[in-house]
């Protein structure tokens, strides 16, 4: 899909651009072009045939941008930040930065507009329609071992809240231990995978996708209710270019205040927006199934749960957890 990018950019004229003129544009055949529409289009990209008159998106295409997102960020947060890099298609942003981990400087960040193995927490798929959403990862280099990084995901959710509070993006809350929801539905998901040393200095590699304009057709083939910024937003969602920045300049304070002081200092603000707080929930745990009230997380992190026959604690991610 080498050509997607320069296509869907002609396609965002507003008017119709007729098979012959993007084959010209494009300096291909006509055949070419019409294979690449419909690879988009099976890919859940909307985009228009009308009859006699060519091809057209629904929704303008704007890339992601890297100069843009870098000028948009404050001078302290530029200064501090490794590479910043996007890319039209990836297998997986974590996986191309985990590939060059050892040789990016810290609070590296690569995004994509696809993804063709995305991938989310107990080795699900990451659903990855291109040219809408953002699909990203950061690196974060620590000192430490893994067993001081315990509550990093619900940190990196504190983060992605506050960024979207300063885009004036209402009403998410954070499910433990990694989605973002708004409107019972998922609107962004959390992975972290570590690297290094076990007992330091070690690395995460923090992977994010954040539905921001999410196709009809990608939405039913999710396999639980979704949500995006265009729904919550009534139409006008953030820029991506502006969102990446807040986003950006979020977790790079975060993660620096993560790596000195741990997740207690972040366990008030979860608190406060804590979608499983006071739910009846069933829990999914390989250990054996049980039902029980989400009580809020403890200092480390790990999800509190008040059953019949007392308080437990879940601090494993390979758990499943959905209200009863």
């Amino acid at each position: 899909m080498s050509a997607a990018p320069a296509l869907l950019t002609l396609l965002s004229a507003g008017a119709p651009v007729s098979g012959a003129r993007l084959a010209e544009r494009l300096g291909v055949s006509r055949a070419a072009v019409w294979k690449q529409i419909e690879a988009l289009r099976a890919a859940g990209v909307p985009i228009e045939a009308n009859a006699g008159r060519g091809y057209r998106l629904t929704r303008a295409f704007a890339p992601l941008d890297a100069v843009r997102i870098r000028r948009a960020l404050s001078p302290q947060t530029r200064e501090r930040l490794g590479a910043l890099e996007t890319y039209w298609q990836l297998d997986s942003t974590s996986s191309e930065l985990a590939r060059r981990a050892v040789h990016l400087r810290d609070r590296s960040f690569i995004f994509a507009e696809t993804q063709t193995a995305g991938r989310g927490r107990r080795g699900r798929v990451w659903a990855s329609p291109p040219a809408g959403n953002l699909y990203f990862s950061c690196l974060k280099k620590f000192e430490c071992g893994y067993a001081m990084l315990s509550g990093l995901s619900l940190a990196v959710g504190v983060a992605v809240l506050r960024a979207l509070r300063d885009l004036h993006v209402r009403g998410v809350q954070l499910k433990w231990p990694n989605d973002l929801i708004a409107e019972e539905a998922k609107l962004a998901g959390i992975l972290i995978e570590l690297g290094g040393e076990f007992l330091g200095p070690c690395h995460a590699v923090i992977g994010i996708g954040l539905n921001v304009h999410l196709p009809a057709g990608a939405r039913a083939s999710i396999a639980q209710p979704a949500i995006d910024l265009e729904t919550l937003c009534q139409g006008v969602p953030p820029k991506r270019d502006m969102l990446a920045a807040a986003l950006i300049e979020q977790l790079s304070e975060a993660l620096d205040v993560f790596a000195a002081r741990g997740f207690a200092v972040f366990a008030q603000e979860y608190a406060r927006h804590d979608a499983l707080y006071r739910q009846c929930l069933h829990i999914d745990d390989p250990r054996g199934a049980f039902d029980g009230i989400g009580d809020g997380v403890d200092a480390r992190g790990a999800l509190r749960v008040r059953t019949r026959t007392g308080e437990r604690l879940i601090d494993s991610a390979e758990v499943s957890i959905r209200r009863a």
